[in-house]
C-alpha cells in the first residue's frame, strides 16, 4: 500500500465495495466508510420473527458479467444459481399456468416459439408481439448500421403503442420485464433505458436474458464476504461512520490537493484526509454532500426522483407454490419467489415473497389494507393457498428504491469524473447504460476506481487484472 495515494470511499453498498478492492489491488491505500452498520447497501438481509429476510428480490441475468465477477471476488458465487435456460412461468387468474421458456436458436429467434405459444394473448396479439420485437432490434441503429440511442424525451409505452402494442399486450407480456428492470411500467419508463434492457437481455445473445437468483440470504453473499475481501485487500473500514461534509484543499489549479471528509464516527466528530475521495451513496445523499462544492451539477441529480419498492412477506403453513418463482398477470402481484430454503422456515411452511416494482400506491397503503388485497390475489394465482392458513405477514418498503427511469433521465446521470480532480462519483445512479441494477453498480464501482486512481496516479489496468 502506498500512504501517500489515499482513496476514501464514501458508501458500502455494490459499487462503494467494488471501487474500494479494485483501489486496493492497484496499490492505493484504501478507506471505505458506511454510515450503516453492515455492508451491501440496498442489498441486505434482516431479522423478524424468527426468519431470515431479504429487503428484496434481487435477481440478476447470464449478462451480467460485472456482478458475477463481483461474487466470485466475494467467493461467494457458489451461492447463487443461474437458469440453465431461460424460464418464466407466467399465472392468471381463471387461466392455466404457462411458462415463457427460450430455445437454443440464436437470438432474437430463441423467444419465437415462447411468443408464439403465449395463450395470455391471442394468436392476432402474438403475432403483433413479434413484429415489435422486430422493430425493437432495429431501433438501435440506422441504415448504415451505426449506433443510434433510442430516444429519452418518450416512453417505451408510447413506442410500444406505435407499434400496435395495447394495454393488454404491454400488460401480459412486456412489463413482464420492464416493470422489474425499470422499477417503472412501460408506460412510465424511458424508452432508451427500455430498448436497452430488452436489446441487452434477450435480444443479443440466446442466453444472455437467463436469470440468477440468490439462494442464500443476500448477507450472506454480499455484505459479510465483503467484509472479509476488504479487511484481506488492506481497505481500512469504518461502519456506523456518517460523512456530512467535504472540503476541498486549495492546491494548483486543475490538480488535486486532496480532499477532507467531515464527519461523525462511533469516536464523535472526525476528519478524515485522502488524495481522492469517492462518493458512492444514494443519489440524493449525493447531492447534499457535493452541491456546495459543485454548485448546480450536483443540485440537478435530485432531478434523477426516485422510484420505490415493496415487498410482502407471506408464511404459509403449507407449501402452495410449486415453482421456486413465477410472474403474474391480471393481477395486482406481480413476481412471487419462494424464500423457504434460504429463509429456514418452519418444516412444513413456505415462504414467499411478493415483489411489486414502480409501487407508489402500495407505499401509501397500510399492512392491513395490503394484506386485504394481496392475499385474495395469492389465493386466485395459487389454488393451495385458498386453504392454506397465513402464518405471518410482513412488508417492507423502499421508497427510494431506485431512481426514475423516465423519459429525461439520461441527461441527468454524470460519469464517474467531476469538476474537482479527485472528486468521483460511484452509483447505479450514474451513467452506466444500464438502469439502477446489481451489474450498473458494480459497473460504476470500477468506472469511479478508474478515475480515482487516474487522479492518485496509479495505473488503473493494476485494479482491471484483479477485478478479471
Amino acid at each position: 500500500m502506498s500512504a501517500d495515494r489515499r482513496v476514501l470511499v464514501v458508501g458500502g453498498g455494490l459499487a462503494g465495495i467494488t471501487a474500494a478492492l479494485d483501489c486496493a489491488a492497484a496499490g492505493a491505500s484504501a478507506t471505505l466508510v458506511e454510515v450503516r452498520r453492515r455492508l451491501g447497501g440496498a442489498a441486505y438481509s434482516f431479522q423478524r420473527e424468527g426468519l431470515q429476510m431479504d429487503n428484496g428480490q434481487h435477481v440478476f441475468l447470464r449478462c451480467c458479467g460485472a456482478y458475477r465477477g463481483l461474487l466470485r471476488r466475494l467467493e461467494s458465487d457458489h451461492l447463487v444459481a443461474v437458469q440453465e435456460r431461460l424460464e418464466i412461468p407466467v399465472l392468471k387468474p381463471g387461466a392455466a399456468p404457462l411458462t415463457l421458456r427460450r430455445s437454443g436458436l440464436p437470438a432474437p429467434l430463441q423467444l419465437a416459439g415462447a411468443i408464439a405459444r403465449y395463450g395470455h394473448l391471442t394468436r392476432r396479439q402474438r403475432l403483433s408481439a413479434a413484429l415489435a420485437t422486430l422493430a425493437l432490434m432495429r431501433l438501435g441503429r440506422s441504415r448504415s448500421g451505426r449506433r443510434e440511442l433510442a430516444r429519452d424525451d418518450q416512453t417505451l409505452g408510447q413506442w410500444l403503442a406505435r407499434h400496435g402494442q395495447g394495454p393488454e399486450e404491454v400488460a401480459a407480456l412486456w412489463d413482464l420485464i420492464a416493470l422489474p428492470a425499470l422499477n417503472l411500467p412501460a408506460a412510465q419508463a424511458s424508452l432508451e433505458l427500455g430498448e436497452f434492457v430488452f436489446r441487452t437481455g434477450l435480444l443479443s445473445s440466446t442466453d444472455a436474458g437467463d436469470i440468477g437468483f440468490h439462494r442464500a440470504p443476500l448477507s450472506d453473499i454480499i455484505g459479510g464476504p465483503a467484509a472479509r475481501a476488504l479487511d484481506g485487500a488492506g481497505v481500512h473500514v469504518r461502519l456506523g461512520w456518517r460523512a456530512e461534509r467535504l472540503l476541498a484543499a486549495a492546491g494548483a489549479p486543475g490538480a488535486s490537493a486532496g480532499i477532507e471528509v467531515h464527519g461523525r464516527g462511533a469516536d464523535g466528530d472526525e476528519r478524515l484526509d485522502a488524495d481522492s475521495v469517492i462518493v458512492a451513496v444514494p443519489h440524493m445523499r449525493a447531492a447534499a454532500l457535493l452541491e456546495p462544492l459543485l454548485g448546480a451539477p450536483a443540485a440537478g441529480l435530485r432531478g434523477l426522483g426516485s422510484s420505490p419498492i415493496v415487498n410482502l412477506h407471506v408464511v404459509y403453513d403449507r407449501p402452495v407454490l410449486q415453482d421456486s418463482f413465477a410472474a403474474g398477470v391480471g393481477t395486482p402481484v406481480q413476481y412471487v419467489f419462494d424464500r423457504s430454503t434460504a429463509s429456514a422456515v418452519p418444516a412444513g411452511c413456505q415462504y414467499l415473497a411478493v415483489s411489486l416494482s414502480g409501487a407508489e400506491p402500495e407505499m401509501h397503503m397500510s399492512v392491513d389494507a395490503l394484506r386485504e388485497r394481496y392475499l385474495p390475489a395469492l389465493a386466485q394465482l395459487l389454488p393451495r393457498a385458498r386453504a392454506a392458513e397465513v402464518v405471518s405477514f410482513l412488508v417492507t418498503r423502499e421508497h427510494a428504491a431506485t431512481f426514475r427511469a423516465a423519459p429525461g433521465a439520461g441527461a441527468l446521470r454524470p460519469g464517474p469524473e467531476t469538476q474537482l480532480p479527485g472528486l468521483v462519483l460511484a452509483g447505479a445512479w450514474t451513467d452506466t447504460g444500464w438502469p439502477a441494477t446489481l451489474e450498473g453498480a458494480v459497473l460504476s464501482g470500477h468506472a469511479a476506481a478508474r478515475q480515482a486512481l487516474a487522479a492518485v496516479g496509479v495505473h488503473a489496468h493494476r485494479a482491471l487484472g484483479a477485478a478479471a
